[in-house]
This record gives C-alpha cells, structure tokens and sequence, in this order.
C-alpha cells in the first residue's frame, strides 16, 4: 500500500499542477491570471477550494490504508518538496508530468479493480468541475483586452471582492499541511468543498468580469487634451517661451523672475528720471526692474498663484493706483510685493471650469506685465497706459481646447480697492484655433473709475491678433509673425455743474436749471503693430513694431513723476481734466540674444512723441534738493523741464525658471 499511497498522492499533484497551468491559461477579466506572483492572490480562495476537493477525492480512495499512508507521510512531503521547490508550476509541467501521464493511463496490476474505476470516476468528477470553472470565466473579447490600459487587470482584482471560501475549521490546514488533511474525515470535505467553491467564485467572477468591463470601456474613450496644449504657442508675444520647467511636481510648478536694465536716455536728464511709462523708470543706471519668486500650487482640484514684485515694480505700479486714496488703510502699502496672489478651484465640466479670487494679470494691450515675455521691452501705449492687474474674481470656461470665456468682476481698472461706490465688469474671449492664428478679445464696463466722480462710467475694448505666417524650422531664417491690436473706449456721465461731465462721441452741452455746460469728449483710440523674424533655430530674433493713441481728456495718460506726482496727487505741471487732448506715437527695434530658453540678452532702441510736452527734458522733472513732499503744488522759482520726443537705448538682462 506504500506505493498506492505514493501514487495517489503523485497524482493529486499531477492534477493539482493541471489546474494551475490550465488556469494561468486564461485571463478571463482579470481573474486567473497568474502569470507571476503579483496577479495569483486573486485566485488563492479559487484555487484552496479546488485542492482541497482533489486532496479529498485522493484520499478518500486510500481511505482503506489511512494508517499505512500516515506512517509514509513524512517521505511523500519530502518527495513532493523536492520535486517543485526549484521549479515554478508551469516548469513542473514540462517536466516529469508527462511520464507521470503516461503511467497513469495503463492500470498498475496490483491495484484492486475496484480503486481504479474509483479513480477513473474521480478524475471524470474533476473534469467536469473543471469544465464548469472554464465557463464561469469565459474570456472577454479581444478588442476589449487590448484597448484595457496596462494595470486594468490589477485593478480589476483589486477593486473586486476576493473570493472567499468558507469551509469547516478541520478542512482549513489541508493547504498547508498534507499530514492534517490525510487524517481529516473525507465525508465532510465532499460535502463541502463543492458547494463553496461554486458558490463563492460565481459572484466574485460576475462582480470582477463587470468591473473589467467598465474600465475596459473607459479606457477606450480618448482623454480631453488640457486647453490650448494641442499646439505650440511660445512664438506669441505676451506667453512665456518656456518648454519645460524645472523641478516641476504634480503639487507645485516653480517660477522665478529677474528682470534687470541698462537705460541710457539721449535726452540726459539731470536725475535720471524718466517719466511716461510703466517699465522703464530711470536712466543712465542698472535697476532690478522686477525679481519675483512664486509659482503654481494645485491638488485635488484647488489652485493656487502666487508672484512676488520686488524692484521697481515695487514702487511704480502702486503710485498707478489712486484707490488707495478712498477710505482707511494703506492699499498701495497692502499689496506692494505682490504682483499675483489667488486661490481658486477646478471644475471637471466642459474641457474645465476654474473659478479664481485675487490679484491677476489682466492683459489688455496684449503684451504680457512681464518683459521676458513679450517681443519688445518698452510696449506701444496701448499697452503701457492701460491695466497690468486686475483685483477681484473671475471664471475661467473652457467650451472647447481651443477657446476661452472669461468673465470678471473686479474692483476697478488696475486698482487695489473701488474708486468709487461701485465695482466694476469684464472680460475675455481668446480663441486659438490652430497653431498659427490667436484672437483676445478683453472687454471692460461700468466702472466709475475717476477718484471721487461717481457719476462718470468708463468703456473699454481691446482686440488683438496674432498670426505666424512663416515657419520652417529647418532654415536660417526660421519663423515669422506679426501682431496687429486696437483699442477703443470712453467715459461719460458726471456732474455738469461741478464741470466733471463728459460725453463719448462729441464736446457736447447739457443744460441744468437753465444754465448750459459744456460736456468735453473723453475717449481713447489706439493701435499698435509689431512683426518678429527669428533666427537659426530661435536663437536670435529681431522685432520691429510701434504705435499710436489719442486720448482727449488723458484719462488714460500715465502721469509724470513731477516731484514724485502719483495718481492720486496729481501735478499742476501735467494737467488731466477733460478737454485735454494727448497725442502720442511711438516706434521701436528690438535684437533678442537667447541661447537658453530661459534667458534672453535685450537691445532695444525706441523713439517717443506726443503733441504736447511729455517726456523728460535735459533739466529733469525733480525739484532742487529732491522732491518736496508736496507734488500737488507749484513750486516757487523752478519748472519741470518737459519736451515732446525722447529717445533712449535699453539693455536688460531677463530670466525665468
């Protein structure tokens, strides 16, 4: 009986082994793959419950020789150990498991009819049940698996519940030790192990298979692509040319700024001060135009933006700002490093939804606050007089990858606080169907954004282009675009009798309490056009471009500094009441040296104009001894030396990260 026992215990491992290698045969939804050791706990429950039934069948037929398969124990583990300790199942299969076979089909003589057709009836009961597992795991289609992502299997596994059978506390240690489950009942296994088997892996099966099937379906629907990333568009004037940033995460993308010039002004000025715009401010020195250090946060949705504005930027754009001038606390002072800052949320609709409150960049006039940015250093006034900066909130909808709507709501035009007792409405469409063609159209209403005049309501559009009408990479000469932008807007509305009224279209009358008063025209009209060439793979590029305006009324005119005048003091020497006309045009050549997409080395020459003295003359715009801490009154005995054209060279230094 030694050798009976040895043989029945040789082929319930025979057929243990058949199982697995007919089981990592299929890959049914993810179920019994088990193609390598991470994908086999999925089917350990399945696979207990089949061993153990096997076990029993063998055991029940030397069930008449229990205690001789008892004392031979010990030498069948170690003969089984020592056959599959070094081999994987699907090794042992090609190995000694066809002599095994081969043995098995010719009756050994000494072996009692009665076991052998036992054991043939055995082997027919464990076909079929094998059977029966095949069809409870029936492969999906194929068109299914292959366009299923890599890990869906996995994840198919892992998200389903584990089959789990549940059999009778004697029957447990049958898997790990042949020793206990020799001298188990048998009875009580065949009653069992069936009925749990079945019953366990049909539900898990049909949960797992559907889940494979969902995901499947899901894989096969293409992802939306992000807005705007379907093309290239670092050419356009106003976006940053950065292809990749540096120590990018999936919580946080740095951006680190620096912003350094050398103007020297053909007017010389005797303190060096240069008045009329917003990104050159002093002549004859090196100045940090700006240094900002910030980034991106974003996580589970939330975002975040935030840009600090050390410098000169530091200074000049708070004395833009005459709100702070309204109410109590220092606005100016509030947020005078901090050129964006706003938190805000993404909303998975349409290609996205983000809905954003704080300080951020308004880009009306078309190029960017941020010189490394843009094709030239110094911008047309149409972009150097009208708002870097808005306060307030907007939403940003993404109808499509290649079109924005964006409304806002916001305290004014480039103001840290409202001017009045209302705030004011925008926004803007940019629509960039190809690679080559970009439309922004901003648009901005309602506000009452004259210090103190609450009746007097402001318009404004500006509507750019930009088109690249040139690209062939392989040639010296390998890209060319031009950008063409055009502003309109007015103000009207005011008090008659306290002479603030104006009028949009003409000078205009209004007649109160029979008296008649006249309504001067306050309205701004501007282009500006620019075309770019680039050179020898983008290293080097020349732009070429000005402009023109005429703002009667300048209220849109940027304030000379004369003896430290800002936007809510003023200056007796540089009038803005309505009625007083500004003309002004400008042109400009800019030679951009960019061996790194991170750095760009900046000539720039620009000759300015207006109608009207402007610009700083020789004698400078600083009283003797420096301002006087008082710009809104005439200063005995001195003048500010103003003239109408200036002309300078700029050279800057720009970075980012």
């Amino acid at each position: 009986m030694d050798q009976l026992s040895l043989r029945a215990m040789h082929c319930c491992a025979r057929l243990t082994e058949g199982l697995f290698s007919q089981s990592g045969s299929y890959t049914p939804r993810g179920i019994f793959m088990i193609t390598n050791a991470q994908r086999f706990s999925g089917i350990l429950a399945t696979t207990t419950a089949i061993l153990v039934l096997t076990l029993a069948f063998c055991l029940a037929s030397v069930s008449g020789c229990e205690a001789q398969a008892q004392a031979s124990a010990p030498a069948t583990i170690a003969s089984l150990h020592s056959d599959n300790s070094t081999t994987t199942p699907a090794a042992a299969s090609r190995q000694p498991a066809a002599s095994s076979n081969a043995n098995a089909t010719a009756p050994d003589p000494e072996i009692p009819r009665a076991i052998a057709r036992e054991l043939a009836e055995m082997k027919a009961e464990i076909e079929e049940l094998k059977a029966e597992l095949r069809s409870l795991t029936t492969v999906a289609p194929a068109a299914s698996a292959s366009s299923a992502p890599p890990h869906a299997a996995e994840s198919a596994v892992a998200a389903a519940p584990t089959p789990q059978p549940a059999p009778p506390a004697p029957v447990a240690p049958a898997v790990t030790s042949p020793v206990i489950a020799a001298s188990a009942p048998a009875p009580a296994v065949l009653a069992v192990a069936p009925a749990t088997a079945a019953a366990s892996v049909e539900p898990a099966a049909e949960a797992m298979a559907a889940q494979a099937n969902t995901e499947a379906a899901a894989a096969t629907k293409p992802a939306k692509p992000d807005p705007f990333s379907l093309y290239d568009y670092t050419w356009l004037t106003g976006n940053p040319r950065i292809k990749e940033i540096p120590f990018d995460s999936k919580f946080f993308s740095p951006e680190i700024r620096f912003d350094v010039e050398y103007t020297y002004d053909f007017n010389h000025p005797a303190d060096d001060t240069i008045g009329g715009s917003s990104e050159i401010f002093r002549a004859q020195e090196f100045q940090v135009t700006q240094a900002g250090v910030g980034g991106d946060f974003h996580w589970n949705n939330v975002q975040g933006r935030f840009m600090t504005q050390f410098g000169m930027y530091s200074e000049t754009t708070p004395r833009n700002d005459a709100s702070p001038a309204r109410g109590g606390w220092d606005l100016d002072t509030a947020y005078r490093y901090v050129s964006e800052a706003y938190g805000g949320y993404h909303i998975n609709a349409l290609n996205g939804i983000n809905v954003q409150a704080g300080i951020f960049m308004s880009y009306i006039g078309l190029f960017s606050y941020y010189q490394f940015d843009n094709w030239a250093y110094q911008p047309s006034y149409v972009s150097s007089n009208t708002p870097w900066f808005f306060n307030g909130m907007r939403v940003q909808i993404f109808p499509t990858p290649k079109l924005k709507i964006e409304p806002w709501l916001i305290n004014g035009w480039q103001s840290y606080g409202r001017f009045n007792n209302r705030p004011g409405v925008g926004g803007q469409i940019l629509w960039r169907p190809n690679g080559w063609f970009s439309f922004v159209g901003n648009q901005y209403g309602l506000g009452a954004d004259d210090l103190g005049v609450a009746g007097r309501i402001r318009y404004h559009t500006d509507d750019s282009i930009q088109v690249k009408y040139y690209d062939r990479p392989g040639e010296y000469l390998d890209k060319m675009a031009f950008t063409l932008t055009g502003d309109a807007g007015c103000e009207h509305g005011g008090d008659p009798v306290a002479g603030t009224a104006v009028s949009c279209d003409t000078d205009g009358k209004k007649i109160v309490n029979g008296v008649s008063y006249v309504t001067p025209k306050q309205s701004f009209l501007g282009y500006m056009v620019y075309n770019r060439w680039w050179f020898k793979k983008d290293v080097y590029a020349v732009t070429l471009g000005g402009g023109k305006i005429n703002n009667p009324g300048r209220y849109l005119v940027l304030l000379p500094p004369i003896d430290g005048a800002t936007a809510i003091t003023g200056t007796p020497y540089f009038t803005e009441n309505p009625g007083n006309p500004f003309k002004a045009w400008d042109a400009s050549f800019t030679f951009d040296y960019m061996p790194s997409q991170y750095i760009t080395f900046r000539s720039e020459y620009n000759h300015r104009a207006a109608n009207v003295p402007y610009f700083t003359g020789r004698g400078g715009i600083t009283p003797p001894g420096g301002d006087n801490g008082n710009p809104g009154a005439i200063v005995p005995g001195w003048t500010p030396d103003l003239v109408r054209d200036e002309n300078r060279m700029t050279f800057a230094i720009l970075v980012m990260f």
